[in-house]
């Protein structure tokens, strides 16, 4: 089973200049503790749970081409993209520079985007949610459009594109692959069903993401698909390993109920959503600007989590 690491804070001990130092350290040695994956979130307020809207926040691609400038073998993905918040031509253009700069270690995560308060505050248009699915289904054509090797134009309900033009074109082919974000079980997993490679559970318990997954696995008999090529994909929140369990003193203070565990309580953790079908387990950790923190990973728990064989494959 693979492990990723989710960065979705960037309020750091010292100035905000510093900010960028904090963060290349924390891919860096995501990058070396053999983490497989890299995500930040696409948000331009910082989301309740995690902090104050004020607290710093990165936008996303920019902080993803500078990881993928310090680091060498991580894979690294927005968790998601909101569909909302950019044009799909100049998201798909982002997306694409983001796999060419790294040489081909990109995810392209998107959902159909919920946080109002930021639309509003930034003044970009909020759709209903029935909008924002069929802006999300365009957006999803139009990806495979651009990442194809023929240029047409696209004529949707939302959006107009006169031509998919996108050179250079990926390094990933035919494509990056593409997780949906999202647990709606009518529309979400259709569209996960119907064109992504990569789904994304938030983890509110084993058995919340094994239901889940048998809704998902409905909706590919449904659409034809088969089930195993879509990637599992889940997210656990406010991760705190220590070597004895305890909760260390200098930890990001953030509102989010945190997970304290001793190593083999994690492993234990992984192996559950391996036993499910889980492909590929993403944490975030109030720990992980601490130096050294991500040492116990790379040395006890990567390994064990490594040899996994997810349930199914």
């Amino acid at each position: 089973m693979k492990i990723g690491l989710q960065v979705p804070y960037f309020t750091y001990p010292g100035a905000s200049g510093e900010i960028g130092e904090t963060f290349g350290r924390i891919a860096r040695d995501a990058d070396a503790s053999g983490f497989y994956s890299l995500w930040v979130m696409d948000h331009h307020f910082q989301i309740g749970g995690l902090g104050p809207k004020e607290a710093e926040m990165l936008e996303c691609y920019g902080a993803l081409n500078f990881a993928a400038g310090v680091t060498e073998r991580i894979m690294l993905g927005p968790l998601v993209v909101g569909v909302t918040y950019r044009h799909p031509g100049i998201l798909l253009k982002s997306a694409t520079t983001l796999d060419v700069l790294s040489g081909g270690r990109s995810y392209f995560g998107v959902g159909a985007a919920w946080n109002q308060v930021e639309h509003v505050g930034l003044g970009v248009p909020f759709p209903p949610l029935k909008d924002r699915f069929e802006m999300l289904e365009e957006t999803l054509q139009i990806a495979h459009m651009m990442w194809s090797d023929e240029v047409n134009n696209f004529e949707g309900k939302h959006y107009r594109l006169g031509e998919t033009l996108n050179s250079p074109n990926s390094v990933q082919r035919p494509h990056p692959p593409i997780m949906i974000g999202g647990t709606g079980e009518q529309k979400t997993f259709r569209l996960i069903a119907k064109y992504a490679d990569a789904c994304n559970i938030f983890v509110d318990g084993i058995d919340y993401v094994a239901r889940k997954y048998d809704v998902l696995r409905q909706r590919c008999e449904e659409e034809g698909r088969l089930y195993s090529e879509i990637e599992k994909t889940t997210l656990s929140i406010g991760f705190v390993v220590t070597r004895d369990g305890s909760m260390p003193e200098h930890t990001y203070q953030t509102r989010e109920e945190r997970v304290v565990m001793t190593p083999n309580q994690a492993i234990e953790h992984f192996h559950q959503l391996a036993e499910i079908g889980t492909d590929h387990a993403i944490l975030n950790s109030p720990m992980a600007h601490v130096p050294g923190a991500l040492d116990v990973w790379a040395e006890e728990i990567i390994p064990a989590v490594e040899k996994m064989v997810p349930a199914g494959r």
